[in-house]
């Protein structure tokens, strides 16, 4: 006879799995999913800005930003010879225009000056103004708006470093003014005192567009007098005109800028799913922070905020 095998209580234990051990197993990796899924959604979700993280990632971001591309190696003879190629380039296509506009603009003294300090102080005024405003009346596209800029600005430090460019009024072959020099006014960090503080040779973006681009399509989107959003776009044409004027920049190099501007838009798009104009204008309250509120004695309750817009 075969031999009897028995099954004993301890042997069924061992070797049948627990549904519920079996089904923890299973759910864990969903779960985990599900986490990392809710914490990425809640990161690209609009959120109120903190006043000082963003004085304190602004400051630290244009600190790096000019210690970056200070650092990049003033690669003169490539610059020189880039200047030339983009000067070649614009005759080719019949618009080499901005020796013409220089000297022009130069013959009027109160004009190109005002230029110089135009140059030289609403690029930083202007962008830091509209942050501001951002910040308090559209706290909940303030976060993708500004992502947009530092994206921008991030972006322009690799053509700084690839592609050296000299400005028109330091090329070798050409007959460009130094309107810094030649009117003795302070409207360049490359030019006259300040020359040895700065990179002479990072025209290629200009940022002076891709920054005033940014302002001016910004307050077009979000401003609601017409005036403004007027005054927003024509931000960007006056500062074209100015960077010409003054041969600052070749106006490829505003190209340059808006290339780098489209790649911050295209950035904040992938990242919110959305254009910055299209999110909530109030970003909602943190859960946490609205719990604490409503448990402090005398609290009111908490008011409808309303359809958002």
């Amino acid at each position: 006879m075969g031999e009897s095998h028995v099954t004993t209580q301890e042997d069924r234990t061992a070797v049948t799995p627990s549904p519920r051990a079996a089904g923890a197993t299973l759910a864990e990796p969903a779960g985990s999913r599900s986490r990392w899924s809710s914490q990425l959604r809640s990161m690209r979700s609009p959120r109120r800005p903190r006043l000082w993280f963003e004085v304190l990632l602004i400051g630290v971001s244009y600190w790096l930003y000019s210690l970056v591309r200070n650092a990049v190696p003033e690669q003169k003879t490539a610059a020189l010879r880039n200047a030339d190629l983009i000067w070649s380039l614009e005759h080719g296509v019949g618009l080499a225009f901005e020796e013409t506009v220089n000297h022009a603009v130069n013959s009027v003294t109160w004009l190109i000056v005002s230029m110089n300090y135009y140059y030289a102080t609403l690029h930083f005024v202007i962008t830091i103004g509209v942050l501001v405003w951002l910040f308090r009346r559209h706290p909940g596209r303030y976060a993708a708006t500004r992502l947009i800029l530092f994206a921008t600005t991030a972006v322009a430090l690799l053509g700084y470093y690839l592609f050296p460019l000299a400005p028109p009024r330091l090329m070798s072959g050409g007959d460009f003014i130094d309107t810094v020099m030649l009117h003795e006014t302070w409207g360049s960090m490359a030019s006259g005192n300040f020359k040895h503080m700065s990179n002479q040779y990072a025209a290629m973006p200009s940022m002076h567009i891709g920054w005033s681009l940014w302002c001016g399509l910004t307050i077009w989107a979000l401003a609601a007098a017409p005036w403004a959003r007027i005054l927003g776009l024509l931000y960007p044409c006056a500062t074209l005109v100015v960077i010409v004027s003054t041969a600052n920049h070749f106006w490829l190099d505003a190209v340059g800028g808006m290339a780098c501007l489209a790649f911050g838009y295209a950035l904040s798009y992938g990242w919110y799913g959305s254009l910055p104009h299209r999110l909530p204008k109030q970003a909602p309250r943190p859960a946490g922070r609205s719990r604490l509120r409503a448990l402090l004695p005398g609290a009111a309750p908490a008011a409808d905020p309303g359809p958002r817009d």
